[in-house]
């Protein structure tokens, strides 16, 4: 079980707030002390000097030369609006038009043969499999759960993996959903989620976040995704800071109090927003190629995770995915050393529109990956929802 109230105390006493959430730094105030009264007329005598009397001063000529005491800022002349970053394209407007038609997930052939199948099938048994993961992935929820994805290298699909399960979720649900991006600045989520051009990032909403705010001004700094929910990027793209842990534990804390679900694409382990993002999360998803290195690397993480004081091993559920067509490692025997640990695995099967690269269209997914991808997303929240 996370232990929430250690980590987010921290922040509080961090930030010195008394709502957790970060504002834009003051800085302090230059007081200027006022000038000394002119000394009394001698002509009124001691009752003019006990009564602040005195004579006009003789006038001095003008003079270009700037007064030479500071003004008194005020603290509202001093919180100064912040500036809004600039739209930036996910992808290179020629690349965009180099994309060719995505594939489906599914050849020709198997998309007719498994109408074929259904056609002479019962579909009972499918449906009530189907109403059983639904009910799962529609649980209600008391404060938002937040589910974090990472894996021990990139390249295997992890940020396909979030933007999959934020999708998921989002098509499930009826409450808001959110997919957060916290990787090295030059994650693929955006991308995968099929937005057009990022904003506003973790890093900026981190200094605006209020506890005022309701969800439609908050919605305000995030990317609409085309089949609902909402997207925040790590950065614009840039090459530069990576996302810190203070940033990442104020973000997450503060939306918390909008979104459902929190599908976190963490960078991958042991970076130390990892490694916090794992500690803290209600449910963790591990993503692991199906080759022999990456299964063994895998394990040592599952090992790991197991040492940690709140058991995270029992709310953590690991997609093996397949990256290519020709697997030489046993994907049987991969899943059943992973599955020694005491997780669940759920495998992704090869899927030709999710190797094309580019925006993911759920309609163009193999039925094997959907079916899977319920079903990872179902396992996650279930573990999510049983963290109190």
């Amino acid at each position: 079980m996370a232990q929430e109230g250690d980590w987010q105390l921290d922040v509080l006493r961090e930030l010195g707030q008394p709502d957790g959430l970060a504002r834009p730094a003051e800085p302090p105030l230059r007081l200027v002390h006022p000038a000394p009264a002119p000394p009394a007329d001698p002509r009124l005598g001691l009752a003019g000097a006990a009564s602040g009397q005195h004579l006009d001063p003789p006038a001095r000529p003008p003079s270009s030369a700037p007064d030479p005491r500071p003004a008194v800022r005020t603290p509202r002349d001093l919180r100064l609006p912040m500036p809004t970053p600039e739209s930036v394209p996910t992808l290179d407007p020629r690349l965009s038009h180099a994309l060719g038609s995505p594939q489906h997930g599914d050849s020709m052939a198997r998309r007719t043969g498994r109408s074929i199948r259904k056609l002479t099938a019962s579909a009972a048994q499918d449906v009530a499999e189907q109403t059983r993961i639904a009910r799962e992935l529609q649980q209600p929820v008391t404060t938002g759960r937040v589910i974090a994805v990472t894996s021990i290298r990139g390249g295997v699909g992890k940020s396909t993996v979030s933007a999959l399960l934020g999708r998921t979720f989002n098509h499930y649900r009826h409450d808001p959903v959110l997919t957060l991006e916290a990787d090295a600045a030059l994650g693929t989520l955006p991308v995968r989620m099929g937005a057009e051009s990022v904003r506003w990032s973790c890093a900026d909403l981190a200094q605006i976040l209020t506890p005022a705010m309701q969800l439609t001004d908050v919605t305000g700094y995030l990317v609409p995704v085309t089949d609902g929910g909402w997207l925040l990027p790590a950065s614009q793209g840039h090459v530069g800071a990576p996302l810190d842990i203070r940033t990442y534990r104020t973000v997450t804390l503060a939306l918390r109090r909008y979104f459902a679900v929190t599908v976190v694409d963490c960078e991958c382990l042991p970076g130390e927003v990892a490694r916090t993002a794992m500690d803290t999360a209600h449910a963790r998803v591990v993503v692991a190629p199906t080759t022999a290195e990456g299964v063994n690397g895998t394990r040592l993480v599952l090992d790991w995770l197991a040492q940690l004081p709140h058991s995270a091993l029992a709310s953590t559920v690991v997609a093996l995915t397949a990256n290519s067509p020709d697997l030489i490692l046993d994907g049987k025997a991969a899943a059943a050393h992973l599955r020694e640990t005491g997780v669940t695995v759920v495998p992704l099967p090869y899927d030709r529109h999710l190797a094309g690269g580019g925006p993911i269209r759920t309609e163009m997914l193999g039925e094997d990956t959907r079916d899977a991808t319920v079903r990872l997303a179902a396992e996650a929240m279930q573990r999510a929802v049983r963290v109190r």
